[in-house]
């Protein structure tokens, strides 16, 4: 843990997950003041867009910020690694898509590469490749997902097992117990991103966060599965609509026309939940305060030292005890 907090410069470990095109300089400078890496997504925003946003996150911090780039999504990825390099961006991740063609020149410029993977197999050539960090992804996430399905409690040990450089958790993980969890498993950090949305620096609609607090453990659904295109979402009016269409046979260009940018936005940025979607992760169901990042992060850490502690304790007074009755 200690490790990739001194990689990253950043006093918890705890990374913000890119968010698409409703990503903004608000909520990554705030996770970056707040001790975090702070992270700003480029989805498919056009460079001058994202510029502005980086020129905003520097305006609010001056802490680390991350950079992270969807491969396959993105039409820029070019000219946004240029824009890493312009602006001195000292972390990049490289996600849905294959991060070898771009890492040699990204280390030549001294940035640390994180990548994120969904396999032990994904991780093995990330690594071979350079990457510094690699942020494994369990399907309880939110968002685009790994058609492989794996959960992060199965994924995270078998990744670790096969790599030697720092692996970070990635998928229903938003409190402090979930972040004990993560290291126990052999994690050396938390990535998150629905958890996020219901902080009161987020600039989102009241509408997401409080589905997000009124959500219960089934209210997310996975759609797209048979088309090859999985992505997590809340249960919404447009949700359901979504699901029926592709029940009853859907096109791919029509799935991707219904899943843009545009209509994330509709429903993160606007609220309208009968014409736009909003992303949203298994770790909704445990969702139910809107406290400031930096309150978060603070009980998350508290949390996770409290939950490791108690456990020990609890297994040292349990085996201690069974030893005794073993003597007598």
């Amino acid at each position: 843990m200690i490790y990739v907090c001194d990689m990253l410069r950043i006093d918890y470990p705890i990374i913000q997950g890119g968010m698409g095109n409703i990503s903004n300089a608000q909520l990554t400078a705030a996770v970056s003041n707040a001790g975090g890496l702070g992270t700003i997504g480029c989805g498919t925003l056009t460079p001058d867009e994202v510029e502005k946003m980086i020129i905003e996150t520097k305006r609010q911090t001056n802490r680390n910020f991350a950079i992270n780039i969807a491969i396959s999504v993105s039409p820029y990825v070019k000219e946004l690694i240029g824009l890493v390099l312009k602006h001195k961006i000292p972390i990049i991740s490289l996600s849905a898509g294959n991060p070898a063609p771009y890492i040699p020149e990204l280390k030549a410029n001294g940035i640390t590469v994180i990548a994120l993977v969904a396999s032990v197999q994904h991780a093995r050539k990330a690594e071979a490749a350079g990457a510094d960090i690699l942020v494994a992804e369990g399907f309880e996430a939110a968002g685009i997902n790994s058609n492989l399905e794996l959960t992060t409690f199965t994924l995270i040990p078998q990744i670790v097992k096969n790599v030697s450089v720092p692996v970070i958790a990635a998928g229903g993980i938003g409190d402090g117990k979930g972040l004990a969890a993560a290291l126990m498993l052999g994690a050396s950090g938390v990535q998150i991103g629905t958890r996020l949305i219901a902080t009161k620096e987020a600039p989102f609609h009241d509408r997401y966060k409080q589905n997000l607090i009124e959500a219960s453990d089934t209210e997310t659904i996975l759609i797209g599965r048979s088309i090859g295109r999985l992505r997590r979402i809340l249960k919404t009016p447009y949700a359901m609509k979504l699901k029926e269409l592709e029940e009853s046979g859907m096109t791919l260009k029509r799935y991707s026309e219904m899943t843009s940018e545009a209509k994330h936005i509709k429903g993160a940025i606007e609220g309208d939940m009968e014409n736009g979607f909003i992303n949203s992760g298994q770790i909704a169901g445990l969702i139910d305060n809107i406290p400031s990042v930096k309150e978060l992060f603070d009980s998350m850490m508290e949390e996770a030292e409290n939950q490791m502690n108690c456990r020990i304790q609890e297994f040292k007074k349990t085996n201690f005890q069974n030893t005794s009755n073993k003597d007598l």
